[in-house]
């Protein structure tokens, strides 16, 4: 939600739809973070639109200076930051305020505040719920996948953005969310009725696992919602435990991004060291490599769609560039832009665009995204088995 132009929506919801779609591919260097950099894990899905294949960046003096300015005449130091940023054109740029940054860190945790439902904008243009986290408000309540979102709070969403809608399902990110109450208008065929629901802290699992078939050497299903803590091990746990001649069909379908770091251990279940990509920041060109002794020989394939964003797409091109999965599904989102975090006066802090991340062949990924092997839309899984059963993997 940032860039030269910004709906016309209240701040908060404003902020908050920023914080769901920034997925930052926050590739600082250790020396300014700690650590390799993070993303924004929020898991949430969102269609994939027009990207500009350039990326613009706000100069991080610029955007410090006009805090600090709006701060000694008694303004928030935040909004001016927000302001300059969305002048910069620098379109994954974002403020956040100390609280909005905390959300930031749960995240990466893999915790919200919300119902417990994603959305996405089915074929016919409506805003329909696409998962219903078991346990949450929205479950309870008896919502299901495949309702249509209407209205939320009696605000209508059919042509809102799908990350504004979900900023409003979340609540103000300003204020305390966990408890508020929240009314959604839904339709179910021909039925329409209202529900309200009350926001709680809810922890998600970032990879699940499963079987294909009975068979002893079915193919296993490894689905990851987001690279949040601990995905990249679940995930490379998964692989080991597999049985010896069990096809990974790997599901990156609608995953948001996550921590890079986490990606590139996520990669080392198939590969056996060397390069999963290089990233620059302000120009100095910098590589990422997945760990040696990773299982190099059992089939993969991965799923993705227009929903696959940043550290997924990092994965994706890796394992497709150095020819070890076949892809199956749509283009990806195409986000590979590399962001800073700056502290800014009066607490916030800002994410700023540095550079960019490519595969191991040298592709940008930035405003392009990954084109699949093999081409698929509503089939997409059934195909994707078939390929993988075409490889070897089981059925």
């Amino acid at each position: 939600m940032t860039g030269l132009t910004k709906p016309l929506v209240p701040r908060g919801v404003r902020r908050g739809a920023a914080l769901t779609l920034v997925f930052a591919s926050v590739l600082a260097t250790a020396a300014a973070t700690g650590s390799l950099p993070r993303e924004d894990a929020a898991g949430t899905e969102i269609e994939a639109g027009s990207v500009s294949s350039t990326v613009g960046s706000a100069d991080r003096g610029a955007v410090a200076e006009a805090a600090a300015e709006a701060e000694a005449h008694g303004k928030s130091g935040t909004d001016a930051a927000e302001e300059a940023v969305s002048r910069s054109g620098d379109r994954w740029g974002a403020v956040y305020d100390e609280r909005e940054y905390e959300e930031f860190e749960q995240a990466l945790d893999g915790s919200y505040t919300g119902v417990g439902i994603s959305a996405r904008r089915s074929a016919g243009g409506a805003v329909t719920v696409s998962g219903v986290q078991s346990g949450g408000p929205a479950d309870l309540a008896g919502v299901r996948t495949g309702d249509q979102l209407r209205t939320v709070d009696g605000r209508p969403v059919g042509r809102r953005p799908v990350a504004e809608v979900v900023a409003l399902l979340r609540g103000d990110r300003t204020k305390e969310a966990e408890g508020t109450p929240v009314v959604l208008g839904l339709r179910r065929g021909t039925h329409t009725w209202t529900e309200t629901l009350r926001r709680a802290r809810l922890t998600t699992e970032p990879v699940t696992v499963r079987r294909l078939g009975r068979d002893a050497s079915s193919a296993v299903l490894v689905k990851v919602a987001a690279f949040t803590k601990g995905a990249g091990t679940a995930v490379r746990d998964a692989v080991d435990a597999a049985p010896e001649d069990a096809g990974i069909l790997l599901d990156l379908r609608a995953n948001s991004g996550g921590l890079v770091t986490e990606a590139v251990t996520a990669s080392s279940a198939f590969l056996d060291g060397g390069l999963v990509a290089t990233y620059d920041v302000h120009g100095e060109e910098q590589a990422l490599y997945a760990e040696p002794g990773g299982d190099t020989d059992r089939p993969v394939v991965v799923l993705v769609d227009g929903g696959t964003m940043s550290a997924a797409e990092l994965l994706t091109g890796a394992l497709q560039d150095r020819g070890r999965a076949v892809t199956v599904g749509s283009r990806t989102f195409g986000k590979g832009a590399v962001q800073m975090p700056s502290a800014l006066p009066g607490g916030a802090v800002a994410e700023l665009t540095v550079g960019q991340y490519r595969t191991p062949a040298g592709r940008s990924v930035e405003g392009r995204g990954i084109t699949p092997d093999v081409g698929a839309g509503q089939e997409a899984q059934k195909r994707a088995e078939t390929v993988l059963s075409g490889l070897g993997g089981g059925s």
